[in-house]
């Protein structure tokens, strides 16, 4: 069985190109995620699932641009995966017309774990909390965290996060969408640092986003440390690693992956030389 939830769209959500921002949608994701375990969810668990889980890992898949409307944008979320202390869940963004066809614009998989905020630990699932998630099961194959990349010092490719306090949540802890948005502006800092200008006519998409959370980002007047590089350049793709610090311990990790688009024509276009030069000068080893 898969939970469906109706998530109405905001004109705050869009982007420049008036597309659903990408961070957004890890938003939805979250929407859909919390009214699954309320109406799920056995009575006397409802909110320890609800607001008692915190997130290990996010993958996300884009692909297709939402633009803003009246009517809500459905959801689909299932469980993959139930293990003694964690679970896995998936999406599916989507449109779908009268006759049935369906509109995908994104997949996802979030592994997530209960939590006992006033110890700071994790914990087991309860044996009812496992029966109800079990009713929503659909196996699939387990998520496999990589292994961390070394941090990589390279020009322009500092950011230091300052920490908002509508960033946390009533625990005191950053909310894992806002991950996101460190990320993307330290993705964004880094082009512009660099000068990396695709040039009259390109743009870039993201297509692939995976984060994992390591230990919670906490709000305080110091800035934390964020790193970004250009690990890897394709045809007509760029993959952005990125770490978050407090010093030397690793907060959370990001794996991005920008495709070049010809604005014209909205395919995807060869990484221009220029880019390419430059992210030989943003690469590890460089």
């Amino acid at each position: 069985m898969r939970h469906l939830y109706r998530c109405p769209l905001r004109w705050a959500d869009l982007d420049l190109l008036g597309h659903v921002n990408n961070v957004t949608y890890v938003d939805y994701l979250q929407e859909a995620r919390v009214d699954m375990f309320r109406t799920h969810a056995p009575a006397s668990r409802a909110d320890d699932l609800a607001e008692g889980v915190v997130v290990v890992r996010h993958e996300v898949t884009y692909l297709s641009s939402l633009t803003f409307g009246s009517e809500p944008v459905s959801i689909e979320c299932w469980v993959t995966e139930i293990r003694a202390a964690s679970f896995t869940m998936a999406y599916e963004v989507f449109e779908e017309d009268a006759s049935g066809e369906r509109t995908v614009y994104v997949r996802a998989r979030t592994v997530l774990t209960p939590y006992v905020f006033s110890t700071e630990r994790p914990r087991r699932l309860h044996a009812e909390e496992r029966e109800s998630l079990g009713r929503l099961l659909e196996p699939d194959e387990p998520v496999r965290t990589p292994r961390l990349p070394d941090v990589v010092d390279v020009p322009g490719g500092r950011y230091s996060v300052h920490v908002r306090f509508s960033d946390v949540d009533v625990y005191g802890h950053v909310n894992n969408v806002k991950y996101f948005e460190y990320f993307q502006e330290a993705r964004i800092q880094l082009m512009m640092a660099s000068g990396a200008e695709l040039g009259q006519g390109h743009h870039l998409v993201v297509a692939q986003v995976d984060v994992d959370y390591r230990r919670p980002i906490l709000f305080r007047p110091e800035p934390y440390d964020c790193r970004t590089w250009i690990s890897r350049i394709g045809t007509t793709s760029v993959v952005f690693d990125s770490v978050v610090r407090d010093g030397e311990e690793v907060l959370a990790r990001a794996r991005v992956v920008g495709v070049c688009m010809d604005s014209a024509t909205g395919r995807p276009a060869p990484v221009p030389d220029v880019l390419r030069d430059l992210a030989g000068e943003l690469s590890p080893g460089s």
